[in-house]
């Protein structure tokens, strides 16, 4: 950012980034019990906000909206321009029933329709 602007208006207008990014993004991780905004999102990793996000390390849960997405296996890599950058380790998306463990040989009707 400019250096001319004094220190108040340039922490107000990261202070309006931040706000902006966090309402056009509807994903959030869920790490021991508590949810997180995420700020951005990329194919290796995420970035949360650095004031409010703690060091996560481990197993989290990615949701977009109430949709369950990506468990995944992270490390925090590195703190930038006030955004905790996380990478994953382990990306998995999530399914919504168990996989199969038998070959299933005709497809099974999933509805009759009446006449």
């Amino acid at each position: 950012m400019s250096e001319f602007l004094p220190k108040e208006v340039r922490e107000g207008l990261e202070r309006a980034r931040k706000a902006s990014l966090r309402k056009k993004n509807r994903l959030r991780v869920e790490a021991e019990g508590s949810y997180f905004s995420v700020l951005r999102f990329w194919e290796t990793g995420f970035a949360l906000d650095a004031e409010t996000a703690p060091h996560l390390r481990g197993l989290v849960d990615v949701f977009d909206g109430p949709r369950h997405l990506y468990q995944a296996l992270i490390v925090a890599s590195s703190e930038e321009d006030g955004e905790l950058i996380f990478e994953f380790k382990r990306n998995t998306a999530a399914k919504d029933k168990a996989p199969l463990d038998f070959y299933r040989e005709t497809p099974e009707p999933i509805a009759l329709l009446s006449k």
